[in-house]
């Protein structure tokens, strides 16, 4: 059995990295700042996966796949991309090893298998993509272009943390090419809406949808478009961006096409991102000190059936029940685990079962088959019943409906209260100091002032929410005029 979690109230981040690891999901590994997601884990981004695959096929976008590697050249071409993910970058500078000639038990690096040209081990892939869509581009015909790769990338990051913060971790990653702006900015939002549709309706998080300023944008965007959730501890997560690029990935790989009129236009872009960093959103909005809390739509099993037995014929007759009950089920949609292993006791599973967040469990015991009931416990209040096992099916249906609605509602509740308008800095401080969450302040527009309250507060501008309203005020550090409010949080 595992330990008991430390309280999110004594340690957050303790409390965190050990439900990560107790619950399952994934662990450190030999590699320094890299994780090895364990198949429990694999199995919530499976499901988040195929979710979004599906939007994405639905709204005409194909999946590819390109090369791990990117030639430096290539990812030098777009200058602020390149000075922007620098700092990141491994790099591959040799192809081959050696015996090492004083100590035949080691490797070496054979100095004569070097590289002609170095490769960046991609931490994003819009050179290499780019690179590659030259060759597909030449007329109006051929747009727009609406590819996505599921991928692993490499950033190298000093300080890491599982699923928020490793030095490679899984995402997906669309690039798109468009023969006009207006379609190109069109792509742009629509994705960052299916980022925030996603969030709110399978993670049950709610979001707040924005643009970055000109200082968080992505290197070698015009405009970047994001998602921004609270976490329980009251920092912030990015859980999703999206990239107008304009023309200038076009621009470095000489990417034009021929338009109906005969002229060579430039190509307009756009990229869009999410990551196993939703794991981790997924883990800190919703869980608890018990452990996990699932959404229904996400979690690996909906429900769990542990039978309780002293012998092995009341085992036999209590399995007739569940496995009819986990048939009906499966042949209502809904995924279930029959967990007659003689190996662990019914305590012990359910502590387990608890600590990974299945949204509801179902025991059944020689007394429950003599009154044709079975207990049902949920995991988001932790509250019992019996329920007949005639209508254990339309109930537990109807239930997992209430869970994913309840979940969404609690997480909502908690960021409209953590949510703050202030109009001076010692209000900023003040607040951010008792009560962290998102901070609705007005701002003067510079990069001056925005870095300048990050360095005094640790608070940065999450977003410009597209659905603040218009409203003239003065700038909560400098007093310069400002004509709407903008999110301030501590981030992830």
């Amino acid at each position: 059995m595992s330990k008991k979690l430390t309280r999110r109230d004594v340690d957050y981040s303790k409390w965190y990295n050990e439900l990560v690891v107790q619950a399952d999901l994934a662990e450190n590994s030999a590699v320094r700042g890299c994780m090895v997601i364990k198949p429990y884990g694999y199995a919530i981004w499976e499901k988040m996966q195929a979710a979004l695959d599906k939007m994405f096929k639905e709204t005409g976008h194909q999946n590819a796949y390109f090369p791990l590697f990117v030639p430096k050249s290539l990812f030098e071409a777009e200058e602020k991309n390149a000075e922007g993910f620098a700092k990141e970058c491994a790099i591959v500078t040799h192809y081959r090893l050696k015996t090492d000639p004083k100590d035949k038990t080691k490797l070496v690096v054979d100095e004569d298998a070097k590289l002609e040209e170095e490769l960046v081990v991609r931490p994003t892939s819009e050179a290499i993509i780019w690179n590659t869509y030259k060759g597909w581009i030449q007329s109006y015909r051929d747009l727009p272009i609406l590819i996505n790769q599921w991928a692993n990338v490499v950033r190298w990051e000093m300080r890491t943390r599982l699923f928020l913060r490793t030095a490679e971790f899984l995402w997906q990653e669309g690039h798109t090419a468009h023969a006009t702006k207006e379609e190109a900015l069109a792509e742009t939002k629509q994705m960052n809406d299916i980022y925030a549709e996603f969030a709110e309706k399978f993670m049950a998080i709610p979001v707040v949808k924005g643009k970055k300023t000109e200082s968080e944008k992505f290197a070698g965007a015009e405009e970047t478009y994001c998602i921004e959730a609270l976490m329980q501890d009251g920092k912030a997560l990015q859980a999703g961006t999206s990239h107008f690029l304009g023309q200038n990935f076009a621009k470095a790989f000489d990417v034009k096409y021929a338009s109906k009129e005969g002229g060579l236009e430039y190509v307009w872009a756009t990229s869009w991102g999410v990551s196993t960093r939703l794991m981790g959103a997924l883990i800190m909005t919703h869980s608890d000190d018990k452990g996990l809390v699932l959404p229904p739509k996400l979690a690996p099993n909906q429900v769990v059936i542990v039978p309780i037995y002293r012998s092995e014929e009341q085992l036999e007759e209590v399995s007739k029940v569940a496995r009819k009950l986990e048939t009906d089920l499966r042949e209502a949609g809904v995924s279930v685990k029959f967990d007659n292993r003689d190996t662990h006791k019914p305590g012990w599973k359910f502590a387990q079962y608890e600590l990974q967040g299945v949204p509801v469990r179902l025991a059944i015991g020689p007394k429950d088959i003599e009154k044709g009931t079975v207990e049902l416990a949920r995991r988001d209040n932790l509250t019992k019943s019996f329920v007949q096992q005639d209508e254990v099916v339309e109930k537990v249906k109807a239930i997992m409906v209430e869970i994913q609605n309840n979940l969404y509602q609690k997480a909502l509740d908690f960021r409209e209260s953590n949510t703050t308008e202030v109009d001076t800095f010692e209000e900023f401080k003040k607040i951010l100091k008792e009560k962290p969450g998102f901070i609705s302040a007005h701002w003067d527009g510079t990069d001056e002032t925005e870095q300048k309250i990050k360095e005094l507060t640790k608070a940065s501008i999450r977003c410009i929410p597209f659905d603040a309203e218009k409203e003239e005020g003065k700038c909560v550090l400098t007093g310069k005029p400002s004509s709407q409010r903008v999110l301030f949080a501590k981030a992830y």
